[in-house]
């Protein structure tokens, strides 16, 4: 039977050659990419920024309503169809492309490397694992698990299918054995339920609220509980992991866990929550929460 730990978890980022949190605070942040810096709003920086200066080719200026909007503000030219970054992962390197969306990201969410190093690491001496990402964005965390097996991919936006399909080809992963969909995740995983289907692993990073490719509305506090039930399906006693990310809503990371905790209490392993945060460069670097999760493991 899973057992939930109780005690949070912190999983945090750390800067590598493509990618730093420089500074933050004053409820922004200033981030390198590559051989750009931006400044983006970020509300849990409640405290005082480290530097005086903020030099930035970049910032995202947000609109007034909290749920979103805004827009980029540059100070010196930034390639508008992106440029190329990499992540290292173990002994080979998945790289992508960042750009400047109207959504304030950047086409990867960098707090997420440790949780692709997690993902490797529960699959470790498991051969051709099979994995399911949902609302797989623009493939970072598909091409990492894809060194481990056969990744399904979903997302419900052609552009974003389209640039995973392109970050796989820059990093000479076209050939791996990757299943890109555009699909409307929650019908997708049911799909899967009714076929029978089953995964050695699933990451899912729901969006507050989205749409599917044929307008199929999608509300967090609605249907994630049904969508975990699906997934609780697609696993069993010989699947290593499900793991469960959050973003910009008002929830505890507990309760992520006791939803999780229910639906997989007849499985083995445990449930653990907490938060995802990046911490900043240098001596002494500030840890920035960005995100609440829920993991199932189970070691086998």
């Amino acid at each position: 039977m899973a057992g939930l730990v109780e005690q949070p978890v912190i999983l945090a980022g750390e800067d590598w050659a493509h990618y730093g949190l420089v500074d933050s605070g004053n409820g922004r942040k200033l981030e390198r990419y590559g051989p750009y810096r931006f400044i983006r709003p970020e509300l849990q920086a409640m405290w005082r920024p480290r530097l005086a200066d903020w030099d930035a080719d970049g910032e995202f200026v947000p609109g007034s309503d909290e749920d979103g909007g805004g827009r980029w503000q540059f100070a010196r030219p930034v390639p508008s169809d992106g440029w190329p970054l990499a992540w290292p992962n173990g002994s080979e390197t998945v790289q992508f492309t960042a750009q400047c969306t109207p959504f304030r990201h950047l086409g990867f969410f960098p707090d997420m490397a440790p949780v692709w190093q997690w993902m490797r690491g529960q699959l470790a001496g498991k051969a051709d694992a099979a994995t399911l990402n949902l609302f797989g964005y623009t493939g970072v965390g598909t091409l990492a698990l894809s060194a481990s097996g056969p990744v399904t991919h979903v997302d419900a936006s052609k552009k974003s299918v389209a640039q995973a399909r392109e970050n796989a080809a820059l990093s000479g992963m076209a050939d791996r054995p990757v299943r890109w969909l555009i699909d409307d995740a929650a019908k997708f995983a049911a799909r899967e339920v009714r076929r029978g289907k089953r995964y050695d692993g699933i990451i899912l990073d729901p969006p507050k609220f989205g749409r599917g490719p044929n307008g199929e509305t999608w509300r967090i506090e609605e249907d994630l509980a049904p969508l975990v039930a699906d997934c609780r399906r697609l696993l069993d006693a010989q699947s290593r992991f499900l793991f469960l990310t959050v973003y910009a809503v008002r929830m505890s990371s507990l309760a992520l866990a006791g939803l999780v905790a229910e639906l997989f209490a007849d499985l083995p392993g445990r449930v653990e929550h907490g938060d995802l945060a990046v911490r900043e460069e240098g001596a002494g670097g500030r840890l920035l929460p960005t995100a609440i999760f829920a993991r199932w493991t189970n070691p086998g």
